[in-house]
């Protein structure tokens, strides 16, 4: 379902959705002298991705991407060369709460923009190292926003993407050994897409101490700490994943440069590889009603001599980055051997 906006040739209904992407990191988990969002993949800077995938929501009306001052003109130079449309660059500060909070400023302080945009109704907060993000999502969490802000019955003004844990939790004493572990049931990993009413998130930036500023890192306690916003929370899908370290570049090449035939609600993956023996993979999607369990995994049972790969248990992006290692062909003439790998979408 599309939020009441509208697309930007009819005109929006209410105020626009904006969408605001951090992209001012240094990529220290990465490694290397190259931002991760300006790492290479197929040729193209990463966070072109990321904008290109807002670019196609046509209710999104403007994109700010945040960027550290020094690589301000490289950010203007993807927009210019790769003909990105409704992007605004602006300043981040030295922090990712502060330059989200820059991000947020060009619709209300003209310091931070030529000329002040539109105010959006609904604000989309997305980091700029998650390429693959679908209209689906960004639609769930903006009416989630805006229908429990709109009526009295809700106090949550906004939304977020959530994930099942994949490992437990734990907590360290002083001394190094284990204090306790969390009960994994009860927990998720909070992602992006999140989706805000604009004026709360703002308000609750304009109340944040330094210390939130400087250390925190989760938008949605700022709105619930400075605003009593308790926000909805959406269950996301396993494409939300951040690139961090060196094998996620990998694994979003293999995503990118895959060819990918869509049937229903699979995705055919033709795969050519040359190895010594005959490699049969398949998935097995297990989602069960019970919170802590509800996470996809993909089974491999094979006949490749290495017993790393027997009866394990493999999440979605590990097999994307297994599958980055071998050659991915777009032309099965010229594939020797094809294996084809069906991906559950839903």
């Amino acid at each position: 379902m599309e939020p009441s906006s509208g697309s930007r040739d009819d005109g929006p209904a209410v105020p626009p959705v904006a969408a605001v992407l951090p992209a001012g990191g240094s990529g220290e988990r990465l490694g290397g002298a190259t931002p991760k969002q300006f790492c290479a993949v197929q040729g193209r800077p990463l966070v072109s991705y990321t904008v290109r995938a807002m670019e196609r929501v046509g209710w999104i009306s403007d994109i700010i991407v945040v960027v550290s001052p020094e690589n301000i003109e490289t950010m203007k130079s993807i927009v210019e060369k790769y003909g990105h449309k409704r992007v605004t660059v602006v300043k981040g500060g030295i922090t990712r709460h502060r330059s989200i909070f820059n991000g947020l400023k060009v619709f209300a302080e003209n310091e931070f923009s030529n000329h002040l945009l539109q105010k959006p109704e609904v604000v989309i907060i997305h980091d700029a190292v998650r390429p693959f993000v679908e209209e689906d999502i960004l639609s769930k969490v903006v009416m989630a926003a805006k229908e429990h802000g709109a009526s009295l019955c809700f106090v949550s003004q906004a939304a977020g993407a959530i994930r099942p844990l994949v490992s437990t939790v734990i907590a360290s004493a002083a001394d190094g050994f284990l204090d306790h572990s969390l009960e994994r049931a009860r927990y998720r990993a909070s992602e992006m897409p999140q989706a805000f009413l604009f004026d709360i998130i703002y308000e609750a930036y304009q109340q944040c101490t330094d210390y939130d500023l400087d250390y925190g890192t989760e938008c949605l306690h700022l709105a619930l700490k400075y605003c009593k916003t308790n926000a909805k929370l959406i269950e996301g899908t396993a494409d939300l994943w951040k690139v961090t370290y060196k094998r996620d570049l990998y694994a979003a090449e293999s995503i990118i440069k895959g060819s990918c035939l869509l049937c229903g609600s699979y995705s055919l993956l033709f795969v050519s590889f040359r190895l010594g023996d005959l490699l049969v993979l398949w998935k097995s999607v297990t989602e069960t009603d019970g919170e802590a369990n509800s996470a996809r995994k993909c089974q491999f049972p094979c006949s490749v001599s290495s017993e790393d790969f027997s009866n394990s248990l493999w999440r979605e992006e590990d097999l994307l980055l297994f599958l980055s290692g071998l050659e991915i062909q777009t032309c099965l003439a010229e594939i020797p051997i094809v294996l084809v790998c069906c991906l559950w979408l839903t």
